[in-house]
């Protein structure tokens, strides 16, 4: 079993930054890969960042070179570094761990772009 929560999130101007965490605990040496995913209203959840165990990262076209994932060497951490928020990027976004047999999400952090 794997435990993830989230936090960072909250309400910013656009062209401002957040950084979102997610705190893995349980049996973390299980997981091969962790993602971050957001859902905005009436939206279904999408993939917005993805990083390896070794450390391959890959982004959706549109918050390539505004986004950064990153973890911690113990996999005990997953960040999320978001700069330049545009007020498409509102939603909630969610945490997710694959261990290869079985995906755990978090509870999700709502982040809001808006004047």
């Amino acid at each position: 079993q794997v435990q993830l929560v989230e936090s960072g999130g909250g309400l910013v101007q656009p062209g401002g930054s957040l950084r979102l965490s997610c705190a893995a605990s349980g049996s973390v040496f299980s997981i091969q890969s962790m993602a971050w995913y957001r859902q905005g209203p009436g939206n279904q959840r999408d993939l917005v960042a993805h990083i390896t165990r070794g450390a391959t990262t890959n982004y959706v076209d549109s918050v390539k070179g505004r986004f950064t994932i990153s973890r911690d060497n113990a996999w005990s951490t997953v960040y999320l570094q978001m700069d330049s928020l545009k007020p498409e990027d509102t939603a909630v976004y969610y945490c997710n761990a694959d261990t290869g047999s079985r995906r755990y999400w978090g509870q999700g952090t709502q982040v809001t772009v808006s004047s």
